[in-house]
């Protein structure tokens, strides 16, 4: 078994398996498939190895946040609107205590208003937003230097 901390987990919660059906102008045309091939060739390149996880079952997201110490050395989170008022979610996270980032497609801060509250800060190394695709990649260039890599 290696000791590499190189293995991150990208986690999707509500409504992300629906990406390009959505209104295109604020989460773009690629769909959740497109977006994990992408995903996975960067984190490739930065010497990481990712997995997925998208469930519109919050309950089921709670429990696969428990098992994430087992799974990874680090998350990159995209909750969707659970986001925004799921403290549950984010206790959950709290007790996985690996390194994370918060990931938005859209820029929720010049969204409705309700979409700029995070029950994820302060727990996170950073929320990036509005960078569409590319915010994955940010994210996964925070955790490998974070982690080490």
């Amino acid at each position: 078994m290696s000791s590499a901390r190189n293995r991150v987990e990208i986690l999707h919660g509500v409504n992300l398996d629906t990406l390009g059906k959505r209104d295109p102008a604020l989460y773009g045309s690629f769909t959740l498939a497109e977006l994990e091939t992408q995903i996975t060739r960067w984190a490739r390149d930065l010497g990481l190895l990712t997995t997925f996880f998208q469930t519109n079952h919050e309950g089921e997201f709670i429990e696969y946040l428990h098992q994430l110490p087992q799974l990874a050395d680090a998350a990159v989170i995209n909750a969707g609107a659970w986001t925004h008022y799921s403290w549950a979610i984010r206790d959950a996270l709290e007790v996985a205590a690996v390194p994370s980032v918060e990931v938005h497609i859209s820029d929720v801060e010049s969204r409705e208003e309700w979409r700029s509250v995070s029950v994820f800060d302060g727990l996170v190394l950073e929320k990036i937003s509005g960078e569409g695709e590319a915010g994955y990649r940010r994210a996964l260039e925070l955790l490998k230097r974070e982690l080490d890599v």
